[in-house]
């Protein structure tokens, strides 16, 4: 079952060298760091939820190079860890390069000095599922008529419900709202990423019945539209928490951190558990 979850930004610029001799992000890399310190205190095993080009769960050695984004290993202040990572049940198995997503969550946690049982996780635009190991929940099952059949995040939902099966575990959850806020954003202004961004961190921050039940109803085109890449990943978020609240236990949320800094919204919180 969920016992714990820190929600990080999917940006580079969090490990430092990232953006060459400047000091950026700081107080989001602060905060993010103790949000994973929190996860690697509490849970026996860990799984990296980051988003990614297609639905997989990586396997193997997984070494955390931000080279996918222009930065040599040379440059960056962190040594580059490389972890073995175990297969997610019923998601498709790859070995090749890591998101960027998934390079920082695998940077805070060495940082963080975890050294137990790590899955890697990353979320697509495919379907990432096989057909063995999973039935579709009842309507009303894990975040209600938001999360039926057939409805958007519905298979990452069900991924998240199946993560916990049969022990405890940690989620570090990356992703970022729209990088859409204003002339500094990394894309084109959209009037719309404030209101829709500030929802987001309000349920981000609270995770209560209410809060999971809006974010599995979180429009996905506009997400897209807005370039919102923690879409997928909260889905599967949502999906391990409603499977823990099923069991009884109660969901709470804390904001560590959140800005638009360079015009993309990014948020820490954390999610813990209780039973």
């Amino acid at each position: 079952m969920l016992v714990a979850a820190a929600l990080v930004p999917d940006t580079a610029l969090l490990v430092p060298g990232a953006a060459g001799a400047a000091d950026v992000l700081g107080d989001l890399r602060t905060a993010a760091l103790d949000a994973v310190r929190a996860v690697a205190d509490t849970a026996p095993s860990v799984v990296v939820v980051a988003p990614g080009r297609r639905g997989r769960t990586l396997t193997g050695r997984v070494r955390a190079s931000l080279g996918v984004v222009g930065v040599p290993e040379g440059l960056l202040g962190w040594p580059v860890p490389e972890r073995r990572a175990e297969p997610v049940r019923g998601v498709r198995a790859d070995r090749s390069t890591p998101s960027t997503g998934t390079a920082v969550a695998l940077h805070l946690l060495a940082q963080a000095g975890w050294d137990g049982a790590l899955s890697v996780l990353e979320t697509g635009p495919d379907e990432p599922m096989s057909s063995a190991g999973y039935t579709a929940p009842a309507p009303g099952d894990h975040g209600g008529d938001a999360a039926a059949p057939g409805r958007p995040g519905d298979r990452w939902r069900r991924v998240g419900a199946g993560l916990g099966a049969g022990r405890d575990v940690g989620l570090v959850v990356v992703g970022s709202g729209s990088g859409r806020h204003g002339p500094d954003g990394p894309l084109a202004d959209d009037a719309r990423a404030p209101v829709h961004d500030a929802r987001l961190v309000e349920d981000l921050s609270h995770a209560g019945p209410a809060a999971r039940a809006r974010l599995a109803a979180d429009d996905p085109v506009l997400a897209a539209e807005l370039a919102v890449t923690g879409w997928a990943p909260w889905q599967v978020l949502v999906g391990a928490a409603d499977e823990a609240a099923a069991g009884g236990a109660d969901v709470d949320g804390r904001l560590l951190a959140a800005g638009t800094p360079y015009g993309a919204q990014h948020l820490v919180a954390m999610w813990t558990v209780t039973r």
